[in-house]
């Protein structure tokens, strides 16, 4: 397989995911999966391998790329067969992350079905019954967090289970609403199958894992390159959570960093224990950001492969925050712990940069998804708003940090204000960019953002946040940005919390800025992050 026989390769494989997604958005019924975007899509080997997939979100895909090797091998797979699974401990995130998963069969012939590998999506559910709405509760245990579903099969060699469904959508508010958004990941696995099979028909079986073969190879050599350009030796970085909603505050991530050659080590010995609150997560969700972080050393056109993955390990003590046990509460730790993940670890590249390698680590960026849940009755009928919010990118030599953005583990888009007000007893009565929120510098960081939303009916309202109380750092001289901030009325509110509100109420969102990069004047000072 010549260079352009494997670019389009691996441009096939992507526009699957990319038809996966446009099927999975345009049958959706839930605003987080149709308008926010809160879902992604992807292609697997037979052994659970990642071949390509979308330009999604990175906390769902490198989770899943982690995690699905051992998915796959507890099934004894049939044509037609589809397993879900939420539970993120056996492979899920958090619970209203739901993993739906699909094999793909081939004919070799005499009728004989060969499995040549799977698709698979998984779609944040606003609602998968929690006990409060929008399903993002200040939990201590896992079973607070909403109906746990281990890795099952939801449809039986192409026949639905409704069994199973009518088991999971019955614990939700709305089962009608949660089963049409099933569906929506149903068609979009169906879709992803066919196409896969479609790219085998062109060559047959054989060809096709001759074609995964190369294209994993020629992964691994763009990624060893990156990792290569990368000073070696040991690179040491500590940054705090704020708290986990639950009494315990500046809670330690700590990373020790290996370079040699062209492969890394990342150990994360030294990290906190798993806490009462929820910031805790699974492996998968650490593995995710970790991989996020290498990923954006590697060249543009390095394929989203098992084999761009094969130089990097990590480590992390069991029971600690970032790799906890059952029945650990690990709602916020895939939104905001996922985050810190990665500022710790980008911290400690930036210690890396010497002479030759200048440049590449921006500053921390807002460091938090600013999760809003709000939920009650209207008319008898239950109703669940989610959304993650936008903040400050951190500043970089290239340029200044871009504002009111999400950044690094998500990727998804604001809940637009027709949708809201259509949708929810909800009035956005704000919505603008928090200037001089981000951190000063040769490069400014980027502005956070403000969101106000007015109750219009009585509701209940979840808010998790990080970064209000320890700055996004500045890097090379440059400046932190400013820490968020939360406001019931005029009463202000801790990062984490959950409250009752009555008509008339507001809720502002202030979202931190990204730290600055370099010192105003001073392009070319280098300097460790502050924090």
């Amino acid at each position: 397989m010549d260079a352009i026989q494997l670019s389009l390769f691996v441009s096939r494989l992507t526009a699957v995911c990319d038809e996966m997604a446009a099927v999975l958005r345009n049958a959706a019924l839930s605003p987080n999966i149709r308008d926010r975007l809160d879902f992604s899509c992807a292609v697997f080997d037979a052994g659970g391998a990642l071949c390509a997939q979308a330009a999604h979100i990175p906390v769902h895909l490198g989770s899943m790329a982690f995690a699905m090797a051992d998915l796959v091998a507890r099934f004894d797979w049939a044509d037609g067969d589809m397993v879900i699974v939420n539970d993120p401990f056996l492979g899920g995130t958090h619970l209203p992350d739901v993993t739906l998963i699909a094999p793909v069969f081939v004919d070799r012939g005499r009728g004989d079905r060969a499995l040549a590998g799977f698709v698979a999506n998984r779609a944040h559910h606003a609602d998968i019954g929690a006990s409060t709405p929008g399903s993002m509760p200040i939990s201590t245990r896992l079973d607070e967090e909403g109906v746990v579903i281990p890795p099952r099969l939801l449809v039986r060699a192409g026949g639905l289970d409704e069994a199973v469904l009518a088991e999971i959508t019955g614990a939700t508010r709305n089962p009608s609403h949660a089963r049409g958004d099933f569906f929506a990941q149903i068609a979009a696995n169906r879709t992803g199958r066919a196409r896969v099979a479609e790219v085998i028909a062109g060559g047959g079986l054989a060809a096709f894992r001759d074609g995964l073969a190369a294209m994993n190879d020629y992964g691994e050599r763009l990624a060893r390159g990156a990792i290569a350009a990368i000073p070696d030796g040991r690179y040491a970085f500590q940054d705090l959570l704020d708290d986990d909603g639950r009494g315990r505050y500046d809670i330690p991530i700590r990373v020790r960093l290996s370079i040699a050659g062209a492969s890394a080590h990342c150990d994360f010995t030294g990290t906190a224990r798993q806490v009462p609150g929820n910031v805790n997560c699974p492996l998968a969700v650490a593995a995710a950001a970790v991989l996020y972080c290498f990923r954006c050393l590697m060249p543009p056109e390095t394929p989203a492969c098992a084999g761009a993955l094969r130089p990097i390990a990590l480590a992390a003590p069991t029971g600690c925050l970032i790799n906890a046990e059952r029945p650990a509460a690990v709602a916020a730790g895939n939104v905001e712990t996922s985050t810190r993940i990665v500022d710790v670890l980008l911290g400690a590249l930036a210690r890396a940069e010497d002479d030759t390698w200048q440049g590449q680590i921006p500053a921390a960026s807002h460091g938090s998804m600013n999760n809003l849940a709000v939920g009650g009755l209207l008319h008898e009928q239950p109703w669940d708003y989610y959304e993650t919010i936008g903040g400050g990118m951190g500043a970089g030599a290239a340029g200044g940090g871009l504002s009111g953005v999400q950044t690094h583990m998500t990727n998804t888009l604001n809940t637009p204000i027709e949708i809201i007000e259509s949708r929810f007893p909800l009035r956005v009565t704000r919505y603008a960019i928090r200037r001089g929120s981000g951190g000063t510098g040769a490069r400014s960081g980027g502005d956070g953002l403000i969101r106000e939303l007015e109750a219009l009916a009585p509701a209940h309202a979840t808010l998790i946040g990080e970064r209000r109380r320890h700055a996004p750092w500045g890097i090379q001289g440059g400046e932190p940005g400013r820490p968020g901030q939360q406001w019931h009325n005029d009463r202000p509110l801790p990062g984490k919390v959950a409250l009752d509100l009555a008509p008339g109420d507001r809720l502002r969102i202030e979202t931190p800025g990204g730290g600055g990069w370099g010192a105003v004047g001073e392009l070319s000072e280098a300097r460790s992050p502050v924090w």
